[in-house]
Protein backbone atom coordinates (compact mmCIF):
# COMPACT_ATOMS: atom_id res chain seq x y z
CA UNK A 1 0.00 0.00 0.00
CA UNK A 2 2.76 2.23 1.38
CA UNK A 3 4.60 1.57 -2.68
CA UNK A 4 1.29 2.15 -4.31
CA UNK A 5 1.19 5.38 -2.21
CA UNK A 6 4.62 6.34 -3.41
CA UNK A 7 4.15 5.48 -7.18
CA UNK A 8 0.87 7.84 -7.03
CA UNK A 9 2.59 10.77 -5.33
CA UNK A 10 5.99 10.46 -7.85
CA UNK A 11 3.38 9.91 -10.85
CA UNK A 12 1.43 13.40 -9.57
CA UNK A 13 4.64 15.23 -9.59
CA UNK A 14 5.87 14.61 -12.58
CA UNK A 15 2.52 15.28 -14.23
CA UNK A 16 2.66 18.85 -12.17
CA UNK A 17 6.21 18.92 -13.37
CA UNK A 18 4.98 18.23 -17.29
CA UNK A 19 2.18 21.06 -17.21
CA UNK A 20 4.32 23.47 -15.47
CA UNK A 21 6.97 22.81 -18.25
CA UNK A 22 4.60 22.89 -20.83
CA UNK A 23 3.11 26.51 -19.49
CA UNK A 24 6.60 27.84 -19.28
CA UNK A 25 7.46 26.73 -23.17
CA UNK A 26 3.53 28.09 -23.83
CA UNK A 27 4.87 31.80 -22.49
CA UNK A 28 8.36 31.65 -23.94
CA UNK A 29 9.52 34.65 -25.56
CA UNK A 30 10.10 34.15 -29.31
CA UNK A 31 12.53 36.32 -30.45
CA UNK A 32 12.47 37.21 -33.76
CA UNK A 33 15.35 38.74 -35.69
CA UNK A 34 14.32 40.23 -39.00
CA UNK A 35 15.55 42.37 -41.92
CA UNK A 36 14.23 44.81 -44.27
CA UNK A 37 14.34 45.93 -47.12
CA UNK A 38 15.36 50.37 -47.85
CA UNK A 39 15.12 52.80 -44.64
CA UNK A 40 14.75 55.85 -46.98
CA UNK A 41 11.84 53.85 -48.15
CA UNK A 42 8.23 54.39 -47.05
CA UNK A 43 7.78 50.45 -47.05
CA UNK A 44 10.32 49.77 -44.45
CA UNK A 45 9.61 53.46 -42.68
CA UNK A 46 5.71 52.98 -42.06
CA UNK A 47 5.41 49.16 -42.17
CA UNK A 48 8.27 46.62 -42.10
CA UNK A 49 9.62 48.52 -39.37
CA UNK A 50 6.66 49.41 -37.54
CA UNK A 51 5.28 45.82 -37.36
CA UNK A 52 8.47 43.69 -36.13
CA UNK A 53 9.84 46.56 -33.97
CA UNK A 54 6.36 47.59 -32.04
CA UNK A 55 3.64 45.94 -33.39
CA UNK A 56 3.86 42.30 -33.26
CA UNK A 57 5.20 42.45 -29.32
CA UNK A 58 2.11 44.02 -29.21
CA UNK A 59 -0.68 42.07 -30.11
CA UNK A 60 1.23 38.74 -28.94
CA UNK A 61 1.88 40.24 -25.41
CA UNK A 62 5.24 39.87 -25.70
CA UNK A 63 4.76 36.31 -26.37
CA UNK A 64 6.81 37.11 -30.10
CA UNK A 65 8.95 40.17 -30.30
CA UNK A 66 11.14 41.29 -33.00
CA UNK A 67 14.15 43.20 -34.04
CA UNK A 68 14.49 44.38 -37.79
CA UNK A 69 17.01 46.91 -39.10
CA UNK A 70 17.08 47.83 -43.10
CA UNK A 71 19.36 45.66 -45.02
CA UNK A 72 21.07 49.26 -46.13
CA UNK A 73 21.54 49.89 -41.97
CA UNK A 74 23.28 46.49 -41.83
CA UNK A 75 25.76 47.33 -45.15
CA UNK A 76 23.95 44.83 -47.37
CA UNK A 77 23.37 44.61 -51.02
CA UNK A 78 19.97 42.63 -50.47
CA UNK A 79 21.40 39.38 -52.70
CA UNK A 80 22.69 37.85 -49.71
CA UNK A 81 19.71 38.50 -47.63
CA UNK A 82 17.73 34.64 -48.16
CA UNK A 83 21.09 32.54 -47.60
CA UNK A 84 21.64 34.27 -44.22
CA UNK A 85 17.94 33.32 -43.59
CA UNK A 86 18.59 30.29 -44.66
CA UNK A 87 21.69 30.12 -42.49
CA UNK A 88 19.68 31.14 -39.17
CA UNK A 89 21.40 34.69 -38.70
CA UNK A 90 18.08 36.03 -39.71
CA UNK A 91 14.76 34.46 -38.75
CA UNK A 92 12.68 37.04 -41.13
CA UNK A 93 13.55 38.86 -44.58
CA UNK A 94 11.56 41.38 -46.24
CA UNK A 95 13.24 41.68 -50.09
CA UNK A 96 12.54 41.54 -53.78
CA UNK A 97 12.39 38.24 -55.77
CA UNK A 98 14.80 39.69 -58.20
CA UNK A 99 17.47 39.67 -55.01
CA UNK A 100 16.91 35.52 -54.83
CA UNK A 101 16.59 34.80 -58.89
CA UNK A 102 20.76 33.84 -58.66
CA UNK A 103 19.35 30.86 -57.07
CA UNK A 104 16.39 30.47 -59.78
CA UNK A 105 14.62 32.38 -62.06
CA UNK A 106 11.25 30.93 -60.97
CA UNK A 107 10.97 33.91 -58.61
CA UNK A 108 10.88 36.36 -61.30
CA UNK A 109 7.53 35.33 -62.62
CA UNK A 110 5.30 37.03 -60.62
CA UNK A 111 6.47 40.37 -61.83
CA UNK A 112 7.81 39.90 -65.67
CA UNK A 113 8.05 43.75 -66.58
CA UNK A 114 5.08 45.34 -68.12
CA UNK A 115 2.55 42.60 -68.24
CA UNK A 116 0.55 43.98 -65.59
CA UNK A 117 -1.43 48.17 -65.69
CA UNK A 118 -3.35 47.36 -62.84
CA UNK A 119 -2.59 47.14 -58.73
CA UNK A 120 -5.63 45.02 -59.08
CA UNK A 121 -4.96 42.60 -61.00
CA UNK A 122 -0.96 42.62 -60.19
CA UNK A 123 -2.76 41.50 -56.58
CA UNK A 124 -4.39 38.54 -58.41
CA UNK A 125 -0.96 37.65 -60.15
CA UNK A 126 0.82 37.36 -56.70
CA UNK A 127 -2.17 35.33 -55.19
CA UNK A 128 -1.82 32.75 -58.58
CA UNK A 129 1.64 32.90 -57.93
CA UNK A 130 1.86 32.34 -54.30
CA UNK A 131 1.91 28.75 -53.74
CA UNK A 132 4.44 28.40 -56.82
CA UNK A 133 7.07 30.37 -54.79
CA UNK A 134 5.83 28.92 -51.38
CA UNK A 135 7.47 25.50 -52.83
CA UNK A 136 10.46 27.20 -53.97
CA UNK A 137 11.44 29.05 -50.83
CA UNK A 138 10.66 25.95 -49.14
CA UNK A 139 13.19 23.93 -51.49
CA UNK A 140 15.82 26.78 -52.04
CA UNK A 141 16.23 27.92 -48.46
CA UNK A 142 14.25 26.00 -45.92
CA UNK A 143 11.79 29.06 -45.67
CA UNK A 144 8.32 29.62 -45.61
CA UNK A 145 6.65 32.29 -47.60
CA UNK A 146 4.66 34.26 -45.59
CA UNK A 147 3.70 37.87 -47.65
CA UNK A 148 3.72 39.28 -50.78
CA UNK A 149 3.61 43.31 -51.49
CA UNK A 150 3.75 45.91 -53.76
CA UNK A 151 6.40 48.54 -54.00
CA UNK A 152 4.77 51.84 -56.09
CA UNK A 153 4.66 51.14 -59.36
CA UNK A 154 7.66 51.62 -61.41
CA UNK A 155 7.70 53.83 -64.40
CA UNK A 156 10.29 55.33 -66.47
CA UNK A 157 11.51 58.88 -65.70
CA UNK A 158 13.66 61.13 -68.72
CA UNK A 159 15.71 64.22 -69.11
CA UNK A 160 14.83 64.46 -72.10
CA UNK A 161 11.16 64.59 -73.93
CA UNK A 162 9.63 61.18 -73.97
CA UNK A 163 5.79 61.35 -75.98
CA UNK A 164 5.52 57.54 -76.31
CA UNK A 165 7.27 54.10 -76.22
CA UNK A 166 8.71 54.74 -79.74
CA UNK A 167 10.71 58.14 -77.92
CA UNK A 168 12.85 55.66 -75.91
CA UNK A 169 14.65 53.79 -78.58
CA UNK A 170 18.44 54.44 -78.51
CA UNK A 171 18.32 56.01 -74.72
CA UNK A 172 20.09 54.45 -71.42
CA UNK A 173 17.72 53.59 -69.10
CA UNK A 174 18.81 52.49 -65.54
CA UNK A 175 17.64 49.02 -64.74
CA UNK A 176 17.43 46.69 -61.62
CA UNK A 177 16.15 43.41 -62.75
CA UNK A 178 17.00 41.16 -65.44
CA UNK A 179 12.77 41.37 -66.83
CA UNK A 180 13.47 45.13 -66.87
CA UNK A 181 16.70 44.74 -68.99
CA UNK A 182 14.62 42.52 -71.26
CA UNK A 183 11.70 45.08 -71.79
CA UNK A 184 14.12 47.69 -72.59
CA UNK A 185 16.20 46.04 -74.66
CA UNK A 186 12.54 44.92 -75.95
CA UNK A 187 11.97 48.42 -76.82
CA UNK A 188 15.07 49.37 -79.06
CA UNK A 189 17.32 51.22 -75.73
CA UNK A 190 19.85 50.22 -73.41
CA UNK A 191 19.71 48.64 -70.31
CA UNK A 192 22.51 50.16 -67.87
CA UNK A 193 22.45 48.47 -64.33
CA UNK A 194 22.57 51.20 -61.46
CA UNK A 195 21.69 51.47 -57.83
CA UNK A 196 19.13 53.76 -56.36
CA UNK A 197 21.37 56.21 -54.65
CA UNK A 198 23.32 56.74 -57.81
CA UNK A 199 20.35 57.88 -60.49
CA UNK A 200 20.10 61.63 -59.50
CA UNK A 201 23.58 62.25 -60.10
CA UNK A 202 23.46 60.36 -63.08
CA UNK A 203 20.43 61.54 -64.39
CA UNK A 204 22.17 65.24 -64.03
CA UNK A 205 25.42 64.23 -65.81
CA UNK A 206 23.81 62.44 -68.42
CA UNK A 207 25.32 59.30 -67.60
CA UNK A 208 22.17 57.90 -68.82
CA UNK A 209 18.83 59.22 -70.31
CA UNK A 210 16.15 57.62 -67.96
CA UNK A 211 15.42 55.58 -65.17
CA UNK A 212 13.27 52.94 -63.81
CA UNK A 213 12.23 53.28 -60.46
CA UNK A 214 9.00 53.46 -58.44
CA UNK A 215 7.21 56.52 -58.14
CA UNK A 216 7.48 57.24 -54.45
CA UNK A 217 10.60 57.21 -54.64
CA UNK A 218 10.77 59.44 -57.37
CA UNK A 219 8.94 62.00 -55.78
CA UNK A 220 11.15 61.36 -52.02
CA UNK A 221 14.40 60.93 -54.43
CA UNK A 222 13.40 64.71 -56.15
CA UNK A 223 14.28 63.11 -59.68
CA UNK A 224 12.31 65.89 -60.81
CA UNK A 225 14.69 68.03 -60.29
CA UNK A 226 16.96 66.20 -62.96
CA UNK A 227 14.11 64.73 -65.60
CA UNK A 228 11.77 66.62 -67.00
CA UNK A 229 9.69 63.77 -68.01
CA UNK A 230 7.70 60.44 -66.84
CA UNK A 231 6.48 58.16 -69.02
CA UNK A 232 3.74 56.14 -67.14
CA UNK A 233 3.76 53.08 -68.16
CA UNK A 234 3.75 50.35 -65.43
CA UNK A 235 7.22 48.60 -66.07
CA UNK A 236 7.03 46.57 -63.15
CA UNK A 237 5.55 46.53 -59.27
CA UNK A 238 8.76 46.21 -57.22
CA UNK A 239 7.03 42.47 -55.98
CA UNK A 240 8.68 42.32 -52.46
CA UNK A 241 8.06 39.45 -50.32
CA UNK A 242 8.29 38.53 -46.61
CA UNK A 243 9.51 35.19 -45.74
CA UNK A 244 10.46 33.03 -42.46
CA UNK A 245 13.32 30.60 -41.88
CA UNK A 246 11.26 27.15 -41.51
CA UNK A 247 13.27 26.29 -38.31
CA UNK A 248 12.62 29.25 -36.34
CA UNK A 249 8.89 28.64 -37.25
CA UNK A 250 8.60 25.33 -36.38
CA UNK A 251 9.30 26.67 -32.86
CA UNK A 252 6.24 28.57 -32.32
CA UNK A 253 3.35 27.29 -30.85
CA UNK A 254 0.17 26.60 -33.27
CA UNK A 255 -1.33 29.52 -30.92
CA UNK A 256 1.53 31.69 -32.26
CA UNK A 257 1.76 30.83 -35.99
CA UNK A 258 -1.92 31.30 -36.34
CA UNK A 259 -1.35 35.07 -35.06
CA UNK A 260 1.93 35.41 -36.99
CA UNK A 261 -0.01 34.41 -39.98
CA UNK A 262 -2.79 36.53 -39.00
CA UNK A 263 -0.96 39.89 -38.71
CA UNK A 264 1.34 39.28 -41.70
CA UNK A 265 -1.70 38.76 -43.32
CA UNK A 266 -3.72 41.72 -42.00
CA UNK A 267 0.00 44.07 -43.26
CA UNK A 268 0.26 42.97 -46.54
CA UNK A 269 -3.80 44.05 -47.14
CA UNK A 270 -2.99 47.36 -45.87
CA UNK A 271 0.22 47.68 -48.44
CA UNK A 272 -1.66 46.67 -51.23
CA UNK A 273 -4.53 48.84 -50.52
CA UNK A 274 -1.96 52.22 -49.53
CA UNK A 275 0.46 51.67 -52.01
CA UNK A 276 -2.61 52.44 -54.29
CA UNK A 277 -3.22 55.69 -52.35
CA UNK A 278 0.35 56.43 -52.63
CA UNK A 279 0.82 56.19 -56.26
CA UNK A 280 -1.53 58.36 -56.89
CA UNK A 281 -0.34 60.95 -54.54
CA UNK A 282 3.68 60.87 -55.78
CA UNK A 283 2.18 60.87 -59.32
CA UNK A 284 0.36 64.25 -58.11
CA UNK A 285 3.32 65.76 -56.08
CA UNK A 286 5.52 64.78 -59.50
CA UNK A 287 3.31 66.73 -62.25
CA UNK A 288 1.37 69.64 -61.15
CA UNK A 289 0.15 68.82 -57.62
CA UNK A 290 -1.25 69.24 -55.23
CA UNK A 291 1.01 67.88 -53.49
CA UNK A 292 0.53 67.56 -49.52
CA UNK A 293 4.14 66.09 -48.92
CA UNK A 294 5.67 69.11 -49.78
CA UNK A 295 6.88 71.06 -53.30
CA UNK A 296 5.43 70.13 -56.68
CA UNK A 297 7.66 68.70 -59.26
CA UNK A 298 6.17 70.12 -62.42
CA UNK A 299 7.27 66.81 -64.46
CA UNK A 300 5.31 66.15 -67.73
CA UNK A 301 3.82 63.09 -67.27
CA UNK A 302 2.93 61.03 -70.44
CA UNK A 303 -0.04 58.46 -70.42
CA UNK A 304 0.79 55.41 -72.85
CA UNK A 305 -1.58 55.90 -76.00
CA UNK A 306 -3.54 52.43 -77.34
CA UNK A 307 -0.33 52.30 -79.89
CA UNK A 308 1.99 52.12 -77.13
CA UNK A 309 -0.10 49.72 -74.98
CA UNK A 310 0.20 47.59 -78.43
CA UNK A 311 3.44 47.72 -78.80
CA UNK A 312 4.39 47.02 -75.39
CA UNK A 313 2.08 43.52 -76.24
CA UNK A 314 4.19 42.47 -78.77
CA UNK A 315 7.29 43.27 -76.20
CA UNK A 316 6.24 41.02 -73.99
CA UNK A 317 5.28 38.32 -76.14
CA UNK A 318 8.34 38.20 -78.44
CA UNK A 319 10.92 39.26 -75.68
CA UNK A 320 10.03 39.42 -72.28
CA UNK A 321 8.26 35.98 -72.07
CA UNK A 322 10.58 34.09 -74.10
CA UNK A 323 13.54 34.98 -72.70
CA UNK A 324 11.90 34.69 -69.11
CA UNK A 325 10.88 30.73 -70.00
CA UNK A 326 14.58 29.69 -71.26
CA UNK A 327 16.07 31.14 -68.34
CA UNK A 328 13.68 28.99 -66.27
CA UNK A 329 12.93 26.44 -68.57
CA UNK A 330 10.06 24.59 -69.96
CA UNK A 331 8.81 23.27 -66.97
CA UNK A 332 9.46 26.29 -64.95
CA UNK A 333 7.30 27.95 -68.25
CA UNK A 334 4.71 25.11 -68.24
CA UNK A 335 3.78 26.02 -64.41
CA UNK A 336 3.63 29.79 -64.87
CA UNK A 337 1.19 29.38 -68.14
CA UNK A 338 -1.54 27.31 -65.79
CA UNK A 339 -1.17 30.42 -63.14
CA UNK A 340 -0.05 33.76 -64.37
CA UNK A 341 -0.73 33.11 -67.87
CA UNK A 342 -3.83 31.22 -67.30
CA UNK A 343 -4.93 34.95 -65.54
CA UNK A 344 -3.08 36.86 -68.07
CA UNK A 345 -4.47 35.31 -71.27
CA UNK A 346 -0.56 34.93 -71.93
CA UNK A 347 2.08 32.69 -73.07
CA UNK A 348 5.58 31.80 -72.14
CA UNK A 349 7.23 29.41 -74.58
CA UNK A 350 11.06 28.30 -74.74
CA UNK A 351 12.59 29.56 -77.55
CA UNK A 352 15.48 27.76 -79.86
CA UNK A 353 18.65 30.21 -79.11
Amino acid sequence: MKSFSNSLVSFCLALLLSLLTIQVQASETRIIKAVGTWEYFTNYQEHEGPFWNEHIAKVSKGEIVGEIKPHTQLGLQGYEIMRLVKNGVFDFAFGLPGYVVPESEIFEGADLSSLVQNIDVQKKVAEAYFPTLELAFAEKYNAKLMMLYPFHSQMIWCNKEIRSITDLKGKRIRVFLSTLGDFVEGVGAIPVSASFNDVPKALEKGIFDCAITGTMSAYTGELYKVADYGYTLRVGWGLAFGAMNLNKWNLLTSEQKALLQSELAALSEKMWNEIAKEDAMALACLAKGPCEMGEVGNMTLVTPSRQDLEVRTRVAREVILPRWANRCGPDCAANWNHTVGKLLDLRAETQPR
